[in-house]
């Protein structure tokens, strides 16, 4: 005696059959990705994957560009304040090292002539280095050259 074929009742009305392992081998293909969907996959990744981690490098490399030169300006600005206060600016040019915490900066400070007579433009220029690649800050002021000629006259 042969039996009607019995649809699951849990199915929702796409018929799908119970009996036997062809039912459930044909569900599992059906979830499953193709080679060429893999494929593709992988290959999307592989575009995109050097794509972020150049991006990271980049907002690193901006984020320790941007902290350095944070502290390369207060080193200008501390070199030229002191500079006018000591007035040992009447060389054309000097410079040194500079270390702010564990970090060298490099500067050098150029005095030149102003428009106008007795006033100097006094020019620090600070380098550093951030991951390999050199960077500069300059930072200038104008000083009075009559006032520190007058007091080393003294």
């Amino acid at each position: 005696m042969k039996f009607p074929r019995q649809l699951n009742s849990n199915s929702k009305g796409r018929g799908s059959r119970v009996e036997g392992k062809t039912g459930a081998r044909a569900r599992v293909r059906a979830a499953a990705f193709t080679l060429a969907e893999v494929l593709a996959a992988m290959a999307f990744l592989a575009i995109l994957i050097p794509v972020i981690a150049e991006c990271l490098s980049i907002a690193s490399r901006a984020g320790d560009v941007a902290e350095r030169k944070s502290e390369a300006v207060r080193v200008a600005d501390r070199i030229l304040n002191e500079s006018i206060v000591t007035t040992n600016w009447n060389q054309s040019s000097q410079g040194g090292t500079v270390n702010e915490g564990i970090r060298e900066f490099d500067w050098t400070l150029q005095n030149e002539p102003w428009n106008q007579e007795p006033i100097r433009l006094l020019t620090v220029e600070v380098k550093y280095k951030v991951q390999g690649k050199d960077y500069t800050v300059k930072l200038s002021t104008i000083a009075d050259g009559s006032f520190s000629s007058s007091m080393t006259n003294n």
